[in-house]
């Protein structure tokens, strides 16, 4: 059964919160928590992001007020839409709101594992990332940490071998703005 916020702390737990388990969120155990969407909304304290083993309950009266409890939350790295068949008209609706404030989108999923591959990418809106033209996984990753280096009238014999006459490496290449292996 959860138990309101502790009495000896009401300037500092917002309005309508409920807890389970540990006696706050921030308390450093483990901790579930409930709150109304109006609550949530009108709070930014509620709206930053945790770690740990926490979450936060949001109770929402419609979709309506789904959408805008997710419009108040900041640029996040990812957005994750947890349904069932049955609802997948409202997740349909809803979905734009979370594709323009997250960097990727999760279905019935957790946002765990990276790989570079071509459809990863993590990274959001601000303040999710500091620049949300790039990000730090997936195969847009090597555009952000790459330092190309043009070679212009080298000797032939000085050049490194990736971009050595002759491809040695077989490497996938641009000549003269055409790209192949040679």
């Amino acid at each position: 059964m959860p138990s309101p916020a502790p009495e000896e702390t009401p300037e500092t737990e917002p309005r309508g919160t409920m807890f389970l388990g540990a006696s706050r969120v921030t308390g450093g155990g483990a901790g579930l928590s409930a709150v109304g969407a109006d609550d949530f909304v009108a709070d930014p304290a509620l709206q930053q992001e945790m770690f740990g083993a926490a979450a936060l309950v949001v109770r929402c009266r419609d979709l309506g007020q789904v959408a805008d409890v997710l419009r108040a939350l900041e640029g996040q790295l990812t957005a994750t839409v947890h349904t069932a068949e049955r609802d997948l008209d409202a997740a349909h609706a809803l979905l734009p709101v979370p594709e323009r404030g997250a960097g990727r989108v999760l279905f019935n999923g957790w946002p765990t594992g990276v790989e570079v591959g071509h459809a990863m990418v993590h990274g959001g809106p601000f303040p999710a990332t500091s620049d949300g033209r790039s990000t730090s996984v997936g195969s847009l990753a090597i555009e952000r940490y790459l330092r190309p280096v043009a070679y212009q009238d080298l000797p032939a014999e000085l050049l490194p071998r990736p971009p050595a006459d002759g491809n040695p490496e077989g490497l996938w290449r641009r000549v003269d703005g055409v790209p192949g292996r040679h």
